[in-house]
């Protein structure tokens, strides 16, 4: 249920932002707080993200999600398989460009 880029959007987010509510991430990820909660419980079972109690005058007991080392080197980790895929994307859309560029070339010159 933890895809790439879910794990690379909330490693990210929570680096950013590790006071950030369950109901933010979600939020911010376009997903459900029940899918947040399962990411963050499955990042925590894995030891890449920890947890804290803080004090909020607006909420009496909230918390903080950090990145643990091992979670700081899986972000890293996490980033580059992300930059891959939108490299490979941004590829194939510049090859979808090309050839969009021939057909209209080869309709404008009446060549089929």
């Amino acid at each position: 249920m933890l895809d790439e880029k879910t794990r690379y959007r909330l490693l990210k987010l929570l680096d950013a932002n590790p006071e950030l509510s369950q109901r933010q991430l979600a939020e911010a990820l376009g997903v459900s707080v029940g899918k947040t909660n399962y990411c963050l419980r499955a990042l925590l079972d894995k030891g890449l993200v920890k947890v804290r109690n803080f004090r909020d005058s607006s909420n009496k007991l909230a918390y903080a999600y950090y990145l643990t080392p091992k979670g700081a080197q899986a972000k890293v980790k996490a980033t580059a398989q992300f930059l891959k895929v939108k490299v490979r994307e941004y590829q194939e859309i510049q090859q979808e460009i090309e050839e969009l560029k021939r057909e209209v070339g080869a309709a404008d010159h009446g060549i089929h």
